[in-house]
């Protein structure tokens, strides 16, 4: 291991801390990343700064992963080698980063939460003249009959919905803007929502969905309800709004 590693340890941290101002919580986190480095130089014994390259880097990473580290640990890690040694280039101890290159490992993507056709029938099986549960029960089977995303539910305005054509217009990611078709349970649940809507709107109100105060229903309100009616109707498990996207797509 070069000589002078504690050295430029210390000095790496000074920097962390006083130039670039992060806490000492993140600091530390990145001097037990370097001890894992330090553990390593010790086995591999390279003389000097010059001499490690990115074969020991992937090596390391490798070590890291046979040791139990997950992805996302491991790609902090290198990330972290790469902020170290980019602070010996600056400063004119290395003359190229050994970890710049050094791929991280692909973090796996978990597969989306699905609801099964019971749950989705038990969430919807609710039959209340209770203005805000009819809305729920309108926005709900909207959702899962045109796999709308959250954002696009909560954005729609009542000029969006087409009841006799049975289609929604929506505008979702990058601006774009798409006709759906909405299924005849969803038209059914909208009708008698809109019959008790006028009652809770504001006059100037645009939104399809309001909240109890008249104003446009949030995601933070839909994500609210939708844990409630998910405890209410006994449906195992959280509950979210793209659970009933990912089963409309399923």
């Amino acid at each position: 291991m070069p000589l002078d590693f504690e050295l430029w340890r210390t000095r790496f941290a000074a920097h962390l801390g006083e130039e670039r101002r992060l806490s000492q919580h993140t600091v530390a986190a990145y001097l037990r990343d370097l001890q894992f480095l330090a553990d390593f130089l010790k086995q591999a014994d390279p003389d000097d700064w010059a001499q490690i390259d990115a074969q020991h880097i992937r090596a390391l990473a490798g070590a890291r992963h046979r040791a139990g580290a997950a992805p996302r640990s491991i790609q902090r890690f290198l990330s972290t080698l790469r902020t170290f040694f980019g602070y010996l280039l600056r400063e004119g101890v290395l003359v190229n980063n050994p970890a710049q290159d050094v791929a991280a490992p692909k973090l796996r993507r978990s597969l989306p939460h699905v609801m099964d056709v019971d749950q989705v029938g038990r969430l919807l099986d609710v039959d209340s003249s209770e203005p805000l549960i009819i809305r729920d029960r309108a926005f709900l089977e909207l959702m899962y009959s045109s796999g709308l995303r959250l954002s696009e539910l909560t954005g729609l305005d009542r000029h969006d919905l087409d009841l006799r054509d049975a289609t929604v217009t929506v505008t979702g990611k990058g601006n774009k803007t798409r006709v759906l078709p909405v299924g005849r349970q969803a038209v059914a649940a909208i009708q008698r929502w809109l019959t008790v809507r006028a009652g809770l709107a504001k006059p100037d109100e645009t939104a399809l969905f309001v909240n109890h105060r008249g104003r446009r229903l949030g995601n933070g309100g839909v994500q609210r309800r939708l844990r409630e009616m998910g405890i209410r109707q006994g449906v195992d498990g959280p509950l979210h709004p793209h659970a009933l996207r990912h089963s409309f797509a399923t």
